[in-house]
């Protein structure tokens, strides 16, 4: 990876970079590549981050974080035990006096619900549900990112279904991530990188 093409094109296709930016994107890139994805499956994970970082490339934490929604919400049982749903199927809790947390999502990609924060904890060896603000150190919010898409954790797609050989399809693979939202823009931002990485990865 030529590192000084890749910014000059990016540049060429998306305009200027902020110094965060650009660790966003080594980053990425790095996870990415160690992973030993293609070059499209690259493209795609990259547009995905810049849709759901709103172009800053780094690990956000969901707008409101979670107000509103089960996973960020507590509730108080008649025995005065606060509590919230470890999942969405809404049939397990925990409490808070076990995790005093609310798992809203947070990193590149929005990682939700105390399930998923403990799954990948596990896979990662990090500890995501005692000190679930991991989920936005670079290092590891890639990590959770590439492992997610890569076996299919947050929706049950990969990458591999949309990515092979003789196969490119950046519109669905938004399914990926959270269904058909946005899929035409993100693809046409993977489409983008596709040929920054092309001309960079020599």
């Amino acid at each position: 990876m030529n590192l000084s093409k890749y910014f000059n094109q990016y540049r060429s296709y998306f305009g200027k970079l902020s110094e965060l930016q650009v660790q966003g994107h080594e980053q990425i890139l790095k996870a990415a590549i160690d992973a030993g994805l293609s070059i499209p499956a690259i493209a795609y994970v990259l547009a995905t981050v810049f849709h759901e970082t709103d172009r800053t490339m780094q690990p956000i934490s969901e707008y409101g974080k979670g107000k509103g929604r089960a996973y960020g919400t507590w509730k108080v049982n008649s025995k005065g035990v606060k509590y919230c749903q470890t999942n969405g199927k809404g049939n397990v809790f925990y409490t808070y006096d076990e995790y005093p947390f609310l798992y809203y999502g947070m990193g590149y990609v929005q990682l939700t619900w105390y399930d998923n924060y403990k799954l990948l904890g596990e896979i990662l060896g990090v500890d995501l549900l005692g000190n679930p603000e991991l989920a936005k150190d670079p290092e590891i919010a890639a990590k959770i990112m590439i492992v997610g898409m890569t076996r299919g954790l947050f929706t049950g797609r990969k990458l591999g279904d949309y990515f092979k050989p003789q196969m490119t399809d950046y519109l669905h693979a938004r399914k990926i991530i959270n269904g058909m939202d946005a899929a035409q823009k993100i693809a046409a931002h993977a489409r983008k990188y596709e040929k920054i990485l092309q001309v960079a990865m020599v």
